[in-house]
């Protein structure tokens, strides 16, 4: 990861984001329910697993976008199901990464204990905003944070 060029995919990751949240957008009831699965779990995990694992270590942006959209279009999940199996995906993919950045002596500890403690209280308090608020809560915010990842990556082009 760490000898590869990052250039292609800088360019190629906020069409796709685009696209995500065009599509949430015009398909109203995408997620409302869980619905028949299009792929097996075993063949989905391991392509999945793989290409959006490699794309989390190599670059990493909108990485829990892939993983919902993944989830609700081929394992056909609820937006709710989809978005906490994403974040078991993120910290597995997570934990994978450590492990290599570990073994490349690549690993700022103070800034990832920070940040694992941020994505900790994040994620407790957005389970508990579901779990009060339902539905109706995730898909807003599930498309305010595509539009914010993607307004950022513009921006990071930019430069």
């Amino acid at each position: 990861m760490q000898l590869l060029d990052t250039g292609f995919l800088r360019r190629l990751i906020p069409w796709l984001l685009g696209a995500i949240a065009l599509y949430t957008l015009l398909t109203p009831r995408l997620g409302q329910e869980d619905i028949h699965a299009r792929w097996k779990a075993r063949p989905f995990f391991f392509v999945f697993g793989l290409s959006i694992g490699f794309y989390d270590g190599f670059l990493g942006p909108g990485t829990g976008t892939f993983w919902a959209m993944a989830f609700m279009l081929l394992l056909g999940y609820s937006m709710v199901r989809a978005t906490a199996t994403t974040k078991v995906m993120n910290f597995t993919s997570n934990i994978v990464a450590l492990f290599f950045f570990l073994l490349a002596g690549q690993v700022q500890f103070l800034e990832g204990f920070v940040m694992g403690i941020g994505q900790f209280l994040g994620a407790r308090i957005g389970a508990r905003l579901v779990v009060l608020k339902g539905a109706k809560f995730v898909r807003p915010v599930f498309i305010a944070m595509v539009f914010a990842v993607l307004i950022k990556l513009i921006l990071q082009n930019q430069r």
